[in-house]
């Protein structure tokens, strides 16, 4: 029963923004099964050879950043290269050289012999179109990617094949027939040290503020630009020694009204800078933060300085909506 703030917060990450347990189990499960019918088709005449155990777990979902609902699972399906497939460089394009195998198969890139990755995540929804329980695949609105749609379940699968270099980075389509560099190992290492370093408690803070920015009071930032913000703030922050996630989110709040307005450089140090919105959408996105942080600031003085627990709870309901429990109290 919400008659206190910290009561009202801990029902209303269980119920309303955590991911439910019973549901993470199975969409785990989903996962795994699926990477080992993708690895059923290494090998195949008109596949690629599945560099098995290169394959990546990435995205929210594996973060353990991602709040309700469980909407779509990343992937990484690493293809091997077999030791002698080769690639260029220019700028932020990659090449990759293709095989004998692969102009017979179409996947070239035409009137070149460079591998098209467009091609190559069409193959893949050609052969994930073959298996059970799944109801369609197709190409991911970024072509970056293929996404499949189960049957029984209300999520989705994207897809992203690659290739792993002997540079420790992997390849993957750039959305225009070409190849771009990536590293998710890094984003999943980051963070996994910075919540340890908290004492677990910065998950459910990136997941709270993903609420709010979900609640679209202004324009919503990309998921991916707001935890780096968050975890720029929690790298260097000192360890709290009485952590209270509305106290925490309360400053999180005015720290990301002043982040916002600033570039935001790629911790794999690979994209640049993470910040795309145009002054004038950082200064509406700030005001709108800054006018949650003032009514954060509100809640805390009412229940701290006022005693006043009904007035608190209330006032957290504006900043997070009617989803967050009312007073219960007498």
């Amino acid at each position: 029963m919400a008659t206190t703030v910290n009561n009202a917060f801990a029902e209303f990450m269980k119920e309303k923004v955590n991911l439910d347990q019973e549901k993470t189990k199975t969409a785990r499960l989903s996962r795994d099964n699926l990477i080992e019918n993708i690895k059923g088709f290494s090998g195949d005449t008109d596949f690629f050879v599945v560099y098995k155990d290169k394959i990546l777990r990435f995205g929210s979902f594996e973060r353990c950043t991602k709040i309700r609902p469980i909407d779509d699972i990343d992937l990484m399906l690493c293809l091997s290269g077999e030791g002698t497939r080769t690639y260029k460089q220019s700028g932020d394009v990659f090449y990759i050289y293709g095989s004998n195998s692969d102009s017979e198969n179409g996947l070239m890139a035409d009137n070149t012999n460079y591998l098209n990755s467009t091609k190559v995540i069409n193959r893949f929804i050609a052969k994930l179109s073959d298996l059970q329980n799944y109801s369609k695949a197709e190409m991911h609105k970024n072509h970056e990617a293929a996404t499949l749609q189960l049957k029984s379940y209300t999520w989705n699968f994207d897809i992203v094949p690659c290739f792993y270099t002997d540079m420790d980075f992997y390849l993957i389509p750039d959305g225009s027939g070409n190849w771009k560099k990536t590293d998710p190992r890094i984003d999943n290492e980051r963070i996994t040290n910075i919540n340890q370093k908290h004492n677990g408690k910065l998950l459910e803070l990136v997941r709270l503020a993903k609420y709010w920015n979900d609640r679209k009071v202004t324009i919503r930032i990309d998921s991916y630009l707001l935890e780096c913000m968050i975890l720029q703030k929690y790298e260097s922050k000192e360890i709290s020694e009485n952590w209270w996630i509305d106290l925490e989110f309360r400053d999180l709040l005015k720290y990301l009204s002043l982040a916002i307005l600033s570039d935001v450089d790629d911790p794999k140090g690979i994209q640049g800078n993470l910040n795309h919105f145009c002054l004038n959408d950082r200064c509406k996105i700030s005001n709108a933060l800054t006018n949650a942080y003032n009514k954060a600031v509100d809640a805390s003085n009412m229940e701290f300085n006022n005693k006043d627990q009904k007035g608190a709870i209330t006032k957290w309901r504006e900043v997070l909506g009617n989803e967050f429990p009312q007073y219960t109290g007498e």
